[in-house]
Formats: C-alpha cells, structure tokens, sequence
C-alpha cells in the first residue's frame, strides 16, 4: 500500500500536465515549457539516484522507518503544491517528491525480499510490483473519473490526504525482521538461514564490510541496466501518455488516462500470474524472454499508429493492454531472479544490491525523459498554443479553409505579391475549382460591368430575360425591381439594364454559371489577407507541430524498443536456470545439503 500510494503521487504530474478544454493543466497554468517540465522531471528522477543508493544503509538501519517518515514527507508536499502555488514552487516539490520516492524505491522490495523466500519470490516481487503498476491505476481512475473540469491542485490535494492516512496505518502495523534475523544470523528456529550461510561460505561477521564494494559486480550492475532500459516504454507511459494522446489524438484529459484503466489492471493480472507461475515452474528466465519479445512487437505496432490520427481509443486499448501483459510477464520473474542474484553475493546487502538498482534505473529514466523534448520537440508547441488554434480555426474556417485548397507554390506567391492579376486568378481557381479562363472572365467582366451585373442579380430571371428581348413592359417591371432592391433612381436603373445588354452573351453565361464560385473564392481569399499575422503565427506554427509531431513521437518510440532488445541478451547474467526439470534437482540438491548441515548441528 505505500508504494502504491507513493507512485500514485509521483505519477500524478504525467496525468493532469496537458489540462484539457474544460481547464488548464500544469503546463498552462505555470506558462511552463514542455523542456522546463522536463527538466524538473529529471531533477526529480537524479535525485531519486542519489536517494536509492543512500538507501543501501536500510541494510543496517531498518526499512520501516524510512518507509513511513517518506510518506509523511510526500504527503506533506502533496498539500503544498496548491499552496506554493507557484513554477517555482511545483519544481522544488516536485523534485523533492522523486528524491523520496527514490528512498522508498530500495525500502520496500527490501523488506519484500525479507519476507519471502526464493520458492516464492516472483509471487512476492510480483506484489511489490503492483505498487508502481497500481499507482498508475490510482492515477488513471482519479482523472477519468472526475471528469475534464476539476482544476488539477484539487488531485493533489486527495494525492496529501490519502499519503497520510498510510504514512498512519503504516507507523502503527508495518512490521520488519529483527537485523539478526534479516541478516541471516538467527539461530533456533531461524538455523536454517544460518545453515545456508555457511553453506555458500560467507563469512557472518564480514557480511556487511564493504557493502557496495561486494555489490559492484557485473551481474548485478548489468542487469540493473538491463531493466532499466527494458522499461523506457513504462516510464514513457506514466510519464507522457497522457499528453500524447491529447495532442496527436485529440482525447479529452479524462479519456487519455482512460486508457491507463485497461493498461494498469492487465498489467497489474499478469504480474501477479506470472509471478505465481514462475515459482511453479522454478524459473525465471524464459518468461523474461516471452515478456521481452512480446514488449517488442507490441512497442512496434503501437509507435506505427502514431501517423494514423483516425486511430480508434478502443484499437489503443488492444495494443496497450498486450503491451502491458508482456511487460508484466518479463517484469515479475526479473525482479524475482534479481534479488536471488544478489543473495547469491551476500544475502545480508540485499538492500545494498537493490541501491545499486535503484540507482542505475533512476539514471536511466532521467536520461530518457532528458532527451524527449530533444526528440519530440512539438509538444510544448501543441500544449502552449493548441487550443488558441484551435479557437482561432473556428474563427476564421472560411479562409483557412480556402487556403488548404491552395498550391503551396500559389500560397508562396499570393502572399509575396497579393496584388499580381495573374497570380490572384491561379489562387480564386484553386480554391474555386473554375478554370483560370472562366475566372479571368468573370473577373474582368465583374469589375467592368459590376453595377450592371448587380441589377442582373436583384431582378427575377424571367423579367430580366423577357426585356432583354426588347418587351416595353418587361423593361419597365426590371426597372422598378432594380429601383426596390438596390435603392437606385430609375435613371441609374435603366442605364445599368443598357449597359448589362452589351455583355456578350458568352460572357454572361460564364458569369451565371461560375459567378457565386468565383466571387466566394475572392471573398474567403481577403479574409485570409486580414488575418492578423500574430493569430496567423499561432495557426501556422500549431499546424507544423501538428504535422512533425507524429514521426517524432515515433522517434522517441523507438528509444524505447532499442531499450527492449538491449535486455534479451543481458538476462543471461542473472542467476537461475532455463529448465523447469533442472530447476527442480538443483532444489532437491539444496534441500539435501541443508539436511546433511542440520545433522551436523544434531551431533
């Protein structure tokens, strides 16, 4: 429950940075950068590095304090963020809570691995791994259940609340072997740990002697790595899902963590079931490669539909939910032969071994989340001026509309020299879908005869046709609607109705046929002129942002696959066997060698 909890509050900022349409998020809230976030980000994962390898004196000092005094720090700041409410005030917490969070990183798999032996280890890392899994969840839930209109300090808010009731629960229930126990130098009922001790020929009173002297080996600090950049994907996840599917997608705050809902809870069934299936089975090793393949292909097939905006929430659901399941499957059994392979050093610097983890998967994160706004440096563009494009593309529709008709090459020169004949007519037949011929007609014979044609539009057809054929009454029935309609003498009406007769008749006939066309086209095209150029600056920029984001976001997608094939080959370091049979001998084997020493004790 605390590292749930811990999680819950760590990951909170990945969810509720972008805002939504119904309020602002942290991003818009603070005029923050996506690059600035970031960075805060990466203070907070560095000094989580530090954190995770101070903690190796867990080893000598205990875990629980450290676990309940961390709850209580990060509940605390949970409350002041809405209070030092502030950019400078969100980043010093913010990064304080990772420093924690690191701490209780190392803690609490300690204290897991104390209470569980190897036979069940992956069942047990399995739980533990729900914390950061579940602490997804927690997030997920939260912000797609309250809807996209609650200011985000109010999540924080629950975030302190909720860290503080467990920081309580945990001070008065949460429990730790005694060191001599921890630490394999009980005796009577605890002989059996004393036994595999001096078994493994370690030597009691050394254990602790340099400890991360012991702990700096190959094996261990490899496959800390290992995993490290097998998760890429996980961290890229908690961290940047949630905006991602806002800006290249258009989800709503709450439906982008929806997502989170499906993805936690498999993700949260396969560790659990794996784990438990990993010690039927007494291996570890080819879940992890299942896991790592599977993660692969999934990763894949996920980063391809970054270019498909019309991708469905439910197609995403699919593929994150398989993804989620490979994750777990690698993920419990890893965690599981980890420990084991720093037991096989010195069972007594377990908490040592998982610093050095902590430590390098921290470094790890800070660098990957580093380098995202590097990679995708769209975002703080999508973030920053996204929805005032989006108000502005309302706005001015009819224009931005006509402009995407437009030829580049046109768009380039209309805006050089809006006033060239030549180039206005390519531009109106562009966006008006009439032949260049028929707009220069049209045009020239507008602006010639333009009264004329004004009459031609306010009289009804038939009459306008019947005095065309000379008809006195027709005539005088078309200048009095003229009269009527446009507000003119009778003079200025019948000197429009002689002028509109010397229009040649083809001429007139393109007119009616392309004129509506032509003179929308023209319309929608001052309209674009008359933008201003600092809106026109936000629609442009946005609009490119839009368009390079995808492949950028895919970019970054595949950091995370490299990630993922780098760790296949380094599972071999870990201890553990790839046979279920050979497992099993080696178990009897061990259970035979504790009894020999047991008959020993009895002599």
């Amino acid at each position: 429950m605390a590292t749930i909890v811990l999680y819950y509050q760590f990951y909170l900022a990945g969810a509720v940075a972008a805002g939504t349409h119904g309020t602002n998020g942290i991003l818009v809230d603070y005029n923050m950068s996506f690059v600035y976030y970031v960075n805060i980000a990466v203070v907070g994962y560095i000094l989580g590095a530090v954190a995770s390898f101070v903690t190796g004196v867990a080893d000598k000092v205990g875990r629980v304090n450290i676990i309940t005094i961390g709850l209580v720090l990060v509940g605390v700041m949970c409350l002041l963020i809405p209070v030092w409410d502030t950019k400078i005030g969100f980043a010093v917490l913010f990064a304080a809570i990772g420093l924690v969070e690191g701490i209780i990183l190392v803690a609490t798999p300690a204290l897991i691995r104390d209470f569980s032996p190897q036979l069940g280890r992956a069942s047990a890392m399995g739980f533990w791994t729900l914390g950061p899994v579940l602490g997804s969840l927690v997030v997920s839930i939260q912000i797609s259940s309250t809807g996209n209109s609650t200011p985000w300090h109010n999540h924080y808010v629950a975030a302190g609340i909720v860290g503080l009731v467990i920081a309580a629960l945990s001070a008065v229930f949460l429990r730790e072997l005694a060191p001599e126990l921890r630490d394999q130098l009980q005796v009577s009922e605890r002989d059996r740990a004393l036994i595999e001790a001096r078994a493994a020929g370690i030597d009691v009173e050394a254990t602790l002697k340099h400890p991360f002297r012991q702990m700096l080996k190959a094996d261990i600090v490899l496959s800390a790595f290992a995993i490290s950049v097998f998760l890429i994907i996980y961290y890229i996840a908690v961290g940047f899902f949630p905006v991602y599917f806002q800006t290249i997608f258009g989800f709503s705050q709450s439906k982008a963590n929806a997502l989170g809902n499906w993805v936690w809870a498999f993700d949260a069934a396969a560790l659990l079931l794996i784990g438990f299936l990993s010690d039927k089975l007494r291996v570890r090793k080819p879940f992890m490669v299942v896991g790592a393949i599977g993660a692969i292909v999934m990763t894949i097939l996920f980063l391809t539909r970054a270019t498909h905006p019309e991708t469905s929430y439910n197609h995403f659901v699919v593929l994150l939910v398989l993804l989620a399941i490979f994750l777990g499957i690698a993920y419990a059994p890893w965690m599981a032969s980890f420990t084991e392979t720093v037991e096989k050093r010195n069972p007594a610097l377990t908490a040592t071994g998982l610093a050095i983890w902590g430590l390098v998967i921290r470094i790890v994160i800070a660098v990957s989340v580093f380098i995202a706004p590097h990679i995708v440096s769209t975002v703080s563009t999508l973030v920053e001026k996204g929805p005032a494009a989006q108000e502005l593309a309302q706005q001015y529709a009819a224009p931005l509309a006509a402009a995407a008709k437009m030829d580049p090459a046109t768009t380039a020169a209309l805006t050089t020299n809006p006033n060239d004949p030549a180039t206005q007519v390519k531009a109106i037949s562009e966006v008006s879908g009439v032949a260049p011929a028929a707009v220069t007609v049209v045009m020239t014979v507008g602006t010639a005869h333009a009264p004329a044609l004004a009459v031609a539009q306010a009289v009804d057809p038939a009459t306008l046709a019947a005095a065309g054929t000379g008809d006195p009454a027709a005539g005088m029935r078309a200048v009095q609607q003229a009269v009527a309609k446009l507000g003119i003498s009778p003079e200025d009406a019948t000197a429009r109705l002689r002028d509109l007769a010397t229009i040649p008749p083809a001429d007139m006939a393109a007119i009616q046929q392309n004129g509506k066309a032509v003179t929308a086209a023209a319309d929608d095209l001052k309209a674009l002129g008359q933008i201003p150029a600092s809106d026109m600056k936000i629609l442009k920029d946005a609009q490119q942002a839009k368009k390079d984001s995808p492949k950028q976001w895919q970019s970054y997608y595949w950091v995370a696959v490299g990630g993922q094939i780098v760790f296949i080959p380094l599972i071999w370091l870990l201890t553990g066997y790839w046979s279920p049979r050979r497992a099993k001998r080696a178990e009897e084997e061990h259970e035979a060698m504790v009894e020999a020493e047991l008959a020993k004790l009895r002599q």
